[in-house]
């Protein structure tokens, strides 16, 4: 019974340290997410975002995964002025960040005053459930070009230019500095043909960041086996998730080696890979979240990863000039 008060009161529930697996230039490395540490006042969204800009201070993109950078985002993201809701309350008593909140930091960390960035299936936002981020990066950054082959663009605020087109078929006498992908590889029926139109598009030392789920988890599994009609009626009543954003998948990159192997093949070397817990895949409803990350808890005590996962890489193009560090 203490257990479950702290849990409804905000408290910390255990001081359990969940390890976050990263691999830079192909090396792996842990950092931990703390579960204790962290839990605290949440600092003022306002004095954060005015932090931002000195948010690249650390050298590395591997640091934009860091403990602190994460509580920073998720931070921003949810405030201190108004009360949490039960699923920003359970990740801080579980001290687990979710996929989203490790997307949104690493591109956070590399949009900077002077950016071109190119948002490859752009929807609505570049960030769907962080509106304050999705601003503050369309100001901070010099052009975000949306590019989308649905009607979505052109109801997303953010993007400075969007253009209704595959990336297959997306030309641009631009060079982006920054590519980001939320979401998108595993519809792409050729991999292949997109990712050497992104060698194309990519400046020398420009980044491309890949945010998908992973092949082998479960709620992919059961996707791929599933007839497609079915796909809509399930996403919608477990993440009440429109038709429109309902897509066809392959998963023809949703690996590490295949992502490593498909970029590589185009001059691009990997800056940063990691794989994400997802506990979300209980949608909205509170019991089943709290059984989720109480057993993502459970398993982390025996040094297992959690079978639920998403993957995010970041691959920078080769290049004599770099417009990036």
């Amino acid at each position: 019974m203490d257990y479950l008060r702290k849990l409804l009161c905000g408290e910390s529930p255990g001081l359990l340290r969940r390890p976050i697996r990263v691999w830079k230039n192909g090396c792996t490395g842990t950092h931990m997410a703390p579960i204790a540490e962290w839990i605290g006042t949440i600092p003022d969204s306002t004095a954060d975002e005015e932090r931002a800009p000195n948010a690249f201070d650390k050298p590395g993109i591997e640091s934009a995964l860091s403990p602190e950078n994460l509580l920073r985002v998720f931070s921003a993201k949810h405030g201190q002025s108004a009360p949490l809701g039960w699923s920003p309350k359970l990740q801080r008593a579980f001290g687990y960040f979710n996929p989203d909140d490790h997307y949104e930091a690493v591109v956070d960390r590399l949009i900077r005053p002077g950016t071109k960035w190119l948002d490859v299936g752009c929807g609505r936002s570049p960030f769907p459930n962080n509106k304050r981020l999705a601003r503050g990066t369309s100001e901070r950054c010099k052009l975000l070009v949306g590019v989308d082959p649905s009607e979505l663009a052109d109801s997303n605020p953010y993007v400075h230019k969007a253009f209704r087109a595959s990336i297959e078929e997306f030309s641009s006498t631009e060079r982006f500095d920054v590519v980001t992908l939320r979401m998108v590889v595993e519809h792409l029926e050729n991999p292949t043909r997109v990712i050497r139109n992104l060698s194309r598009l990519t400046k020398d030392g420009g980044k491309v960041v890949v945010y998908t789920v992973s092949k082998w988890s479960p709620g992919t599994l059961a996707a791929r086996l599933l007839p497609y009609r079915l796909h809509h009626r399930i996403k919608r009543l477990v993440w009440d998730v429109q038709k429109q954003d309902t897509f066809p998948a392959y998963y023809r990159l949703n690996t590490h080696a295949r992502l490593l192997r498909a970029f590589s093949d185009f001059g691009f070397q990997e800056s940063l890979f990691a794989r994400l817990d997802d506990c979300s895949i209980s949608g909205g409803v509170q019991s089943v979240r709290y059984v989720d990350l109480t057993l993502r808890n459970a398993i982390a005590k025996f040094g297992l990863p959690y079978p639920e996962s998403c993957l995010i890489g970041v691959y920078e193009r080769e290049g004599s000039s770099r417009s990036q560090d």
